[in-house]
């Protein structure tokens, strides 16, 4: 598999032949967006590539479409240009794509595209949030997860139960709000420490930890979380071979 981190939770995969593009967000820096309900992120960094940089997109896997850090404006005008959207059955409504219940599978040419369960932040904030989905894509050479932005709760450790991960895409960051105090809606790395555990993962990937200023833990906290050399760091705009 080639992956290659874009920024945020965007990334570009390379499976089999099949690319696909998760979460777009090709936005400059600078502007504010409002996440509803009187929260808001700035964006501080903008994408190691551009649109046109990209190449052929064969899929675009979107975990949600409702916060612009997982799909700003400029990733929303993307998705016209592609031949096919995956996201939740919700998103799916709004944007005319292709929705996946949990657990749901579809397949992009030979790869089979799972639903997985994600629950952005605390159980209560779920009806103010809104839905967001994982994906499990299985392929020749094993099985990529991604988290989607996620906490851990007892579904999310469903993974463990249904698949061997060979390789997991983790959206990270401690992502807190001033008007919603200590609620967390994404991993801090020592969440991601005891998922691992669980899921049990070959290779360990970090994205959605920088770029927007509603993310409370960088890279050195998350390194900090875990065993020397355990994680799999992306230089932004450079294409990595995993195996």
């Amino acid at each position: 598999m080639n992956i290659t981190h874009i920024g945020g939770p965007t990334t570009l995969l390379e499976l089999d032949g099949v690319r696909l593009l998760v979460d777009p967000t090709f936005d400059a820096p600078g502007r504010r967006y409002s996440f509803g309900w009187g929260t808001s992120s700035r964006k501080t960094a903008g994408p190691a590539l551009s649109i046109d940089d990209l190449g052929r997109i064969d899929a675009v896997l979107l975990t949600h479409d409702q916060h612009a850090d997982n799909l700003d404006t400029s990733g929303r005008a993307l998705l016209a240009r592609v031949p096919l959207v995956i996201t939740t059955p919700a998103g799916a409504r709004r944007l005319g794509a292709s929705g996946l219940r949990l657990w749901e599978s579809t397949k992009v040419d030979s790869l089979e595209i799972t639903a997985t369960p994600s629950r952005h932040g605390p159980a209560w904030a779920v009806p103010i949030v809104g839905p967001t989905t994982g994906f499990a894509l299985r392929g020749s050479s094993g099985v990529v997860w991604i988290s989607g932005d996620t906490v851990v709760f007892p579904g999310v450790l469903e993974v463990a139960d249904r698949f061997d991960v060979d390789i997991a895409v983790l959206h990270l960051g401690k992502v807190q709000f001033g008007l919603t105090g200590p609620a967390r809606f994404t991993m801090t790395g020592r969440d991601a420490v005891r998922l691992c555990s669980a899921i049990k993962p070959r290779k360990i990937v970090p994205v959605h930890y920088e770029g927007w200023s509603h993310f409370h833990e960088g890279r050195a906290e998350i390194s900090a979380a875990f065993p020397q050399d355990a994680l799999t760091w992306l230089v932004p705009g450079v294409q990595t071979a995993l195996s």
